[in-house]
C-alpha cells in the first residue's frame, strides 16, 4: 500500500492516517519517552542506540515475546486482547487518558478487521445542535458555561458565557475553541498561558480522533488546522492525549481583565457526546467582583441557544487576525 499524500510540512490529517500508522505512532511516542531507569529496566553504562526503551525491553516487561510487540508496534493491534492491552498500559507507563486511548485504537482496529468491505466503517458526526433542557441547565447557572462536542465546537452558552467569549463569537452564533485558539492571534492575549491550553486542545482532539476516528467533521478540522498552523502540526506530532475533567485558566478579556477561571467538566448521561463546561472562581477574590461587572455589561440579547455546526469562527465578511503560526496562501 502506497503511502497516503502528506500535507505541508509532512504532517497528516487524521483521516489520511490509517489505524496502523497511528498505533505505530502512538506506541513508538510512548516507548522513547520512558527511560531504563523509569522503566526499572538494568542498565550497565555505556551509549545506548535507541531513544528510551527497546522494543525487547517494552516486551520483558509486558511479558510477551519480542516478535509479537514488534508485530503490535506496526499498528496490528486486531485481536489483541484485554490482557495484552493491559500488560502494555503497566509496561510503557501509561496514563488513563493513554490507557482510554489505546483501547480505542484497538477497538478500531477490531472494527476495520471486521468490515466486510475491507473499508473503515463510518461513524456519526458530531452533534450540531442541543436540547432545549440543556440551554435551560446553562441558563441556570451563574458562572460562564457553554456546551461542547467532542469537536470542540461550542453550541450553546449562558449570557456570561457569551459575555466571556466576546471576540470569538463576534457577531455569529457560534465558534469553535481549536479553530479560535490556532487561527485567531487574539486568543494568545485572551489566554495568558496559551502554550499550555492549545497544547492541551491538541491532546483533546487526538483523544477524540481515537474515541471517533472516522468522523467527517473531526477530520476535517483536523486537516484544516493542520495545513494552516505550524503550532498545531508540532503537537500534533507529539500524539499526546488527555482526558479534560478540570483545568484551571488564566484570560484576559478586554472589559472586565484579568480571571483565574478553574473549569469543570460534566457529562450528560442523556447526551453522552455533550459536554457542559462551567467555570468556578474564589466567590471574594477579584475575579468574582471582575465577573459581576462582567455580568451587568452583558446584556440579556447575548444569552440564548446557539444553531449551527460551530465549525467557523469568523461571520460573513469578516477576517480574523491570524497567528504567527498559521501559514497562509
Amino acid at each position: 500500500m502506497p503511502d497516503p499524500p502528506c500535507l505541508p510540512h509532512g504532517r497528516r490529517t487524521v483521516e489520511d492516517v490509517d489505524n496502523r500508522d497511528e498505533v505505530r505512532d502512538f506506541l513508538i511516542t510512548r516507548r522513547e519517552r520512558l527511560t531504563p531507569e523509569q522503566a526499572g529496566v538494568p542498565f550497565f553504562g555505556g551509549k545506548r542506540r535507541v531513544k528510551g526503551l527497546r522494543r525487547e525491553e517494552v516486551a520483558m516487561l509486558a511479558g510477551i515475546s519480542t516478535d509479537y510487540y514488534t508485530r503490535l508496534e506496526r499498528g496490528n493491534l486486531a485481536g489483541v486482547s484485554h490482557s495484552v492491552l493491559e500488560a502494555l498500559f503497566r509496561a510503557l507507563q501509561l496514563d488513563e487518558a493513554e490507557r482510554t486511548h489505546l483501547f480505542n485504537l484497538a477497538d478500531t482496529a477490531n472494527a476495520i478487521g471486521r468490515a466486510v468491505t475491507g473499508r473503515p466503517p463510518r461513524r456519526p458526526t458530531s452533534r450540531t445542535i442541543v436540547r432545549q433542557g440543556v440551554q435551560r441547565i446553562l441558563d441556570t447557572i451563574n458562572a460562564p458555561a457553554y456546551a461542547r462536542n467532542g469537536c470542540l465546537d461550542v453550541l450553546a452558552m449562558n449570557r456570561l458565557g457569551h459575555a466571556l467569549y466576546a471576540d470569538a463569537v463576534g457577531t455569529g452564533a457560534t465558534f469553535n475553541l481549536a479553530r479560535h485558539l490556532f487561527l485567531d492571534l487574539r486568543s494568545q492575549d485572551f489566554y495568558r498561558e496559551w502554550e499550555t491550553v492549545a497544547a492541551d486542545c491538541v491532546a483533546a482532539l487526538r483523544t477524540q480522533a481515537g474515541r471517533t476516528p472516522y468522523d467527517r467533521g473531526l477530520t476535517d478540522l483536523i486537516g484544516e488546522l493542520s495545513t494552516r498552523s505550524a503550532h498545531f502540526r508540532t503537537w500534533w506530532a507529539t500524539h499526546n492525549v488527555r482526558l479534560h475533567h478540570t483545568a484551571t485558566k488564566t484570560m484576559h478579556h478586554a472589559i472586565a481583565g484579568d480571571l483565574e477561571l478553574t473549569g469543570e467538566a460534566l457529562q450528560l448521561p442523556g447526551d453522552p457526546d455533550l459536554t457542559i463546561v462551567t467555570y468556578t472562581f474564589e466567590p471574594t477574590g477579584p475575579t468574582a467582583q471582575a465577573l459581576a461587572f462582567l455580568s451587568t455589561w452583558c446584556t440579556p440579547e447575548a444569552s440564548g441557544r446557539t444553531t449551527g455546526s460551530g465549525r467557523g469562527t469568523a461571520h460573513p465578511g469578516s477576517r480574523l487576525p491570524q497567528d504567527p503560526g498559521v501559514d497562509t496562501p
